[in-house]
């Protein structure tokens, strides 16, 4: 049962973010050529200052996901129904405190901007933008943690896919109507809203969990041990594109979120792999289950590196041909960046490599003893990122990234091998070093390769699947020869998975 909610939950997650990738896609361009790159710019600088409102999270989501396992492994439904109360009166007081933020930030943001648009203008489109963030902590972070923890992670994914699709077709239609940018946040705006609200009435009936009877006094040990790791994870999501607003101006903002647009797209494919692994770990821990989980981990992470750097070699390779052609007619900043692009495009690809080893350690709620590793992350990626960023604009915020980056994937390799899965952490750094191995055999051969003129995206299409094509090939290829076993036990698992769904049906 729990291979097959993994399996589920994965391939729904792929589908999602492939619909996620589609999406974003498709807004930003449609912005740029119909409102200017300036607009882009601010809205995707926008998205950035309300990000950092996470910061009151306190990393506490994914300390209630780590104290769910137990309780809902031993179907003690007092037990969730405490730590959901707890969890929904932690969120509704982060919600209180986000609308004063949102006042602040309105007030205060125009003033950076007000050189390239007027008050009034900025500050409706903060409030607008906000309008999903507090409907997910109001509504549904509660109780989509519990789905997660519950390994029902796939019926998120598919709420999330119909919203995005139908959010696409309205884009197109309202953009095709000519409204302004801020009727069209708006009305798709309150389709996000939707998604949370029915979230938590789904929850609440689907597991008949009644709060009214959960204790009022309860509370969650430990919650503030997921700070560090929280604040490492916002830093990393949003100081690039704000140390760009104080410094530069909105049109890099514009250049980075283009990029970043197509690394967060690929990253959004790797998640896809790992969507609900977490909880599997999370319920062999709480099980102990220790020599079924080293099978498992083990098997995990040479097929999650497999992917990884299949499709990260393959972006390093393809990034900007693509910016090319997806930015082509666009003419008010040069988007045509090579060093920026390989930069941002390594940066994530260190932060895949690290994500079996920290989905691991934080299921374990190992959230204290990594935490010093976090906060050497978040201050190590701001000071050298402000450093550099003065003499070197956006490639020295993408260098402050890659450094702090490294410096945590380390941490978590060594934890989580030493700590959690008893081992040497060898087992892992020789994987590691296969992979960017096999990064460089793939480079070196594609930058040998004629292709079709990258002009338009037929072409690059056909180069992409020349690109990826080669990548598989040959990862595939060094990985089935060294790692036979894992791939047999893997393709056993999926047609038992498979089996078990055909005779369902």
């Amino acid at each position: 049962m729990r291979s097959k909610k993994a399996f589920l939950n994965i391939i729904t997650n792929l589908l999602l973010e492939l619909v996620v990738i589609i999406y974003g896609f498709i807004v930003p361009k449609l912005i740029m050529k119909s409102f200017g790159s300036n607009v882009n710019g601010l809205i995707s600088s926008i998205t950035q200052f309300l990000g950092y409102i996470t910061l009151l999270e306190s990393g506490f989501g994914p300390v209630v996901k780590a104290t769910l396992y137990k309780p809902i492994a031993q179907k003690n439904k007092k037990e969730i129904a405490n730590i959901l109360k707890a969890s929904e009166r932690f969120f509704r007081k982060i919600s209180y405190i986000f609308i004063i933020y949102i006042v602040l930030l309105s007030l205060a943001y125009p003033l950076l901007i007000n050189k390239d648009f007027d008050y009034i203008y900025t500050l409706s489109l903060i409030v607008i933008i906000s309008l999903g963030t507090f409907a997910e902590f109001y509504f549904g972070m509660t109780y989509r943690l519990y789905l997660q923890a519950e390994q029902s992670k796939y019926i998120i994914s598919i709420l999330q896919i119909i919203t995005y699709i139908i959010n696409i077709v309205l884009i197109v239609l309202l953009v095709r109507l000519k409204m302004s940018i801020h009727i069209i946040k708006l009305l798709t705006g309150l389709i996000f809203i939707i998604r949370p609200i029915w979230q938590n009435w789904y929850v609440k009936k689907k597991y008949s969990i009644n709060l009214n009877d959960a204790d009022d006094n309860y509370k969650i040990k430990n919650k503030w041990d997921g700070l560090a790791q929280h604040i490492a994870a916002v830093i990393h999501s949003n100081t690039d594109i704000t140390l760009l607003t104080l410094f530069c101006d909105l049109l890099e903002v514009s250049v980075y979120s283009v990029y970043y647009l197509v690394v967060s797209g690929v990253r959004k494919l790797i998640n896809s792999f790992t969507g609900g692994i977490d909880a599997l770990f999370g319920n062999m821990l709480a099980n102990k289950e220790k020599n079924n989980l080293n099978n498992k981990f083990n098997m995990y992470e040479v097929i999650y590196l497999s992917i990884t750097t299949i499709l990260f070699t393959s972006t390093i390779i393809l990034i900007v041909p693509f910016v090319m052609v997806y930015t082509k007619g666009i003419t008010d900043v040069n988007y045509v960046r090579y060093t920026f692009g390989y930069l941002i495009v390594i940066s994530e690809y260190i932060w895949a490599i690290r994500l079996p080893y920290s989905s691991i350690t934080l299921a374990a709620g190992h959230f204290k003893e990594t935490r010093t590793g976090a906060w050497i992350e978040a201050i190590s990626n701001i000071m050298i990122s402000c450093i550099l960023i003065i003499k070197y604009g956006i490639i020295g915020v993408a260098i402050g990234t890659i450094v702090a980056m490294a410096i945590r994937t380390v941490e978590f390799i060594y934890h989580s091998n030493k700590y959690i899965l008893n081992r040497s952490m060898w087992i892992s750094i020789k994987k590691i070093l296969l992979v960017f191995f096999e990064s460089l055999i793939i480079i070196f051969i594609c930058n040998n390769l004629h292709y079709l003129e990258n002009t338009n995206y037929l072409n690059w299409i056909i180069n992409s699947i020349i690109v990826t094509s080669i990548s598989a090939t040959i990862v595939l290829f060094i990985n089935y020869c060294l790692f036979k076993e894992e791939f047999k036990k893997i393709y056993i698992i999926i047609k038992q998975v498979l089996k078990r769904k055909k005779n369902a049906q």
